[in-house]
């Protein structure tokens, strides 16, 4: 009877050990599928603005933000809640994320690197202005570096972004929602704007700069349709536009004249505003003038710092309908 005792003992010890051996592998292999569901693969640039495979946390709790085109996405996504520190902004939209509990993390040019490790981001956003400090914040967390491919067109790179971002949160099924009338107000622009000529650039330091369909305002030219004629399609205008003298603009003598004032978007002290600069002698001779067909963008500081962005883009379509289809 003893003998039967013992060997009952043994059998339960051994169906006990195997039980803890079946647990610790399940608990194990829970552990490996949570830490596999905490990462995921997105693409983003580099700091060459190559296209990379980036892993990053899902679902991140605490994000850095250098750009203010991805600041306008997680907000309208409805999460920005999880916004630690921000690059300081003027653009009114965003005022909320501007002081409070929401770290200064410098300008969207040039980032606080000690403010930005301070706040502890799980991952930190930044736009093309930053892209030379992308190895340096790199060290802090995964840096997502996202753009504007004015080829594929601003409203698809917005859907596009918007999507990798929304994807970070698996909300996105929200994107469509929150992109679902830009495609006919572009539409409807482009319907306006056919077979008509047009000047675009932006007035800085009390000169008027072209702009190409290769950055800034491409939108008007690209995906609008107006027939840009104000610069080669051969030269880099991505940056600040080329400087073109009034002599030039009356011999184009456009249909449309687009101002997007530079100095009113970066708060210059002093500077001279767009009208004072663009109705002079030599543009009032235009027929873009006689026709009040000089189109002034009324927020310049979105078109210059936030291209990219839901709301942005939003108040962008705004500035032309409010002129071109009111």
């Amino acid at each position: 009877m003893k003998k039967i005792v013992s060997l009952a003992l043994a059998a339960a010890a051994v169906l006990s050990l195997t039980a803890c051996g079946a647990d610790k592998t399940a608990s194990t292999s829970d552990a490996s599928a949570n830490a596999a569901a905490e990462t995921m693969t997105i693409t983003s640039l580099n700091g060459s603005k190559e296209e990379i495979s980036l892993e990053v946390p899902s679902d991140p709790q605490r994000i850095a933000i250098l750009d203010m085109a991805s600041l306008d996405i997680l907000d309208a996504l409805g999460v920005g809640d999880r916004v630690v520190g921000t690059a300081d902004t003027s653009l009114e939209y965003l005022q909320s994320y501007i002081g409070g509990d929401v770290a200064n993390l410098g300008t969207i040019k040039e980032a606080d690197l000690e403010a930005v490790m301070a706040s502890e981001p799980d991952v930190i956003f930044i736009g093309g202005r930053l892209a030379s400090s992308y190895d340096a914040l790199s060290e802090i967390a995964p840096v997502v570096y996202l753009s504007v491919d004015t080829e594929v067109g601003v409203v698809e790179s917005v859907r596009k972004n918007a999507t990798t971002i929304a994807s970070l949160f698996g909300m996105e099924s929200k994107v469509d929602e929150l992109m679902a009338d830009f495609d006919g107000r572009i539409e409807a622009l482009s319907a306006f704007a056919k077979d008509k000529t047009a000047i675009i650039g932006m007035t800085t330091s009390g000169s008027y700069n072209v702009l190409g369909n290769d950055g800034r305002c491409s939108i008007i030219g690209r995906e609008i349709g107006f027939q840009n004629i104000g610069i080669d399609a051969n030269l880099d205008t991505s940056t600040h536009g080329n400087e073109a003298s009034f002599e030039f603009i009356v011999d184009k003598n456009p249909d449309y004249i687009f101002v997007m004032d530079r100095d009113a978007a970066v708060g210059t002290d002093g500077a001279k505003l767009a009208q004072e600069i663009m109705e002079n002698q030599l543009v009032m001779g235009t027929d873009a003038y006689k026709n009040g067909h000089i189109v002034y963008l009324s927020h310049p500081a979105v078109w210059y710092t936030a291209e990219g962005g839901i709301t942005a883009l939003d108040l962008m379509l705004s500035d032309l309908e409010s002129t071109l289809l009111a």
